[in-house]
């Protein structure tokens, strides 16, 4: 079987994964789709009945909790069964949207020996992964975002049954070798290699693992867990020929040379190997930047309940308030003198939720003066550079243009990057700078958002020499006081905001005017496309 296509690959995986369920699982990467499908059907080839997991389960699905209807029906405590509580495989979809509680539930049923695990990533950016808490316990991950429905043929033929296969101390130690060479710092990938090598030889009928089968393992296991390039071992000056005695060399201690291992390995690594280690640092470092974080009782991730009243505008949580109230049952029985469930006020819980918004990002751009096409030229390949990472973030990007005596929306909320090219391909400038005007289209724009339910933030781009009022005359004076006046008006609709000073030299208006919006003040003479882009993501935390 070829590692060329990734469909044989996983295919080979799931037949390793049948004879070995210590494998752990595969991750496979592939969007909604007939492919997928036929992946999904293929997982007949394990052992045991298929349980489907989703992110948003809780935890009385997976480990079991009160069975209310039958305890209500029979008038004593009844549990009913949990997901996780048989040894079955697991099918995990959208892995990458998994929050860090339910991984790692999944991972202590792993560690506990439960599985395997299949883990669908339907994620479209290097930065949209199933969490490493997951990953790190499974063997194998196969991308199969190229494949056709053509390809996907269904596997044929039996797969073995297990059985004990040897293997020599040099080829472990030459497992782990690789591993290291690879950059990979987990123990588990060169146990998971190790394993994968023995069931390889089971497929074949061997008893004892050769060379064909550390190839394929250290492939399919050390492939997508490489940081680094792996680079080939000058091979040592061999030392001087003995004497021939006659008798022949008994050399029993063969094994493949590491350069045809770390060819292979080199060959399966992705092309965007860099991308992905990067957003894997990404993923570790400061948030996910998808915006504020709303509590309510009514969608979003559930969190724990608490108490409440029955008139509150809330949904009550049944499986708490029972089990709140389970403990005081015989007592209030024995002081009311009669049977069946009591449940008091202080007993009512109710459900919570935890929803992010989407974040907004609004550009109000200085469009005046003669270097007005320089600065659009900077916010526009900032905002084509931030969209290209809006999917995967969430974001909307906004731009207003402020330049005459009025400003104007040159693009409205959006995360299409075409549409963004399109919109800013002729952009006006030249004139006064309406500092004030633009202040304020811009928080017109962010009340609006905000009533969308979005989280908005405004990125003001300006070299600070406001000289046009709100009224549209030409005073310098007043044009200060205006814009320092809608900067209050922002700060107190509680609307986060990012100043950059373009100028040559930083500007003490611009100073005071981010004071009084309390944010951020980034001065950039003659900043790029690249250096506004990072400087934004910088300063809003990303």
């Amino acid at each position: 079987m070829s590692l060329d296509n990734p469909w044989d690959q996983a295919v080979l995986a799931l037949r390793l994964l049948a004879i070995d369920p210590g494998l752990g699982g595969i991750t496979v990467r592939a969007r909604s789709g007939p492919v997928r499908d036929a992946f999904v059907a293929s997982l007949t080839l394990l052992d045991g009945n298929l349980i489907k997991l989703h992110p948003a389960m809780t935890d009385d699905v997976l480990h079991g909790g009160l069975d209310l209807s039958a305890t209500l029906a029979a008038g004593h405590l009844i549990k009913k069964q949990g997901l996780l509580q048989d040894i079955c495989p697991l099918l995990l979809t959208m892995a990458e949207r998994c929050p860090p509680g339910f991984a790692a539930r999944v991972a202590a049923h792993l560690d506990a020996g439960g599985g395997p695990l299949i883990a669908l990533d339907e994620g479209a950016e290097p930065d949209e992964a199933a969490p490493t808490a997951l990953t790190e316990r499974i063997a194998f991950h196969i991308d199969l975002s190229d494949i056709s429905h053509g390809q996907a043929q269904p596997p044929k033929g039996k797969t073995p049954a297990p059985y004990p296969v040897t293997h020599s101390p040099a080829q472990l130690a030459q497992i782990v070798t690789v591993a290291a060479q690879c950059g990979i710092d987990s123990l588990r990938a060169p146990s998971f290699a190790l394993r994968a090598a023995q069931a390889h030889a089971i497929l074949h009928r061997r008893k004892a693992i050769n060379d064909d089968d550390i190839t394929v393992a250290c492939t399919l296991t050390f492939a997508h867990r490489a940081t680094q390039l792996p680079e080939a071992e000058q091979p040592a000056q061999e030392p001087e020929s003995k004497p021939n005695t006659g008798e022949k060399s008994q050399n029993t201690d063969l094994k493949i040379p590491d350069e045809i291992l770390l060819d292979a390995i080199r060959a399966m690594l992705p092309d965007d190997l860099l991308d992905r280690i990067a957003a894997a640092k990404a993923r570790g470092g400061k948030g996910s930047g998808t915006g504020a974080t709303r509590k309510g009782n009514r969608r979003g991730r559930p969190l724990p309940s608490r108490a409440g009243r029955k008139g509150d505008d809330a949904r009550i949580d049944l499986v708490a308030t029972l089990r709140a109230a389970a403990p005081w049952q015989t007592i209030r029985r024995r002081d009311t003198g009669r049977d069946g469930l009591q449940i008091r006020a202080s007993d009512i819980r109710t459900k919570r939720f935890e929803e992010r918004s989407d974040r907004l990002l609004i550009f109000a751009v200085d469009a005046s003066g003669s270097a007005a096409l320089a600065r659009l030229a900077e916010a526009k390949g900032a905002v084509e550079l931030l969209l290209a990472q809006a999917y995967a973030r969430r974001d909307h990007v906004a731009l207003v243009s402020f330049r005459g005596i009025d400003a104007e929306v040159l693009l409205p909320p959006t995360r299409s990057l075409v549409q963004t090219k399109r919109r800013l391909a002729s952009l006006p400038g030249g004139g006064g700078t309406p500092l004030a005007a633009g202040l304020q289209t811009a928080l017109e724009q962010a009340l609006h958002a905000g009533r969308r339910g979005l989280t908005p933030t405004i990125c003001i781009l300006t070299d600070g020499r406001a000289n046009i009022a709100r009224d549209g005359t030409a005073d310098r004076i007043q044009a200060a006081k205006d814009a320092q006046d809608m900067a209050r008006t922002i700060r107190a609709n509680g609307i986060d905001a990012l100043v950059i000073d373009t100028g040559n030299r930083p500007a003490d208006a611009l100073k005071s005017l981010s004071q009084t919006l309390k944010a951020p003040y980034l001065p950039l003479p003659r900043a790029d496309a690249n250096r506004l882009s990072a400087a934004v993501t910088h300063a809003l935390g990303d």
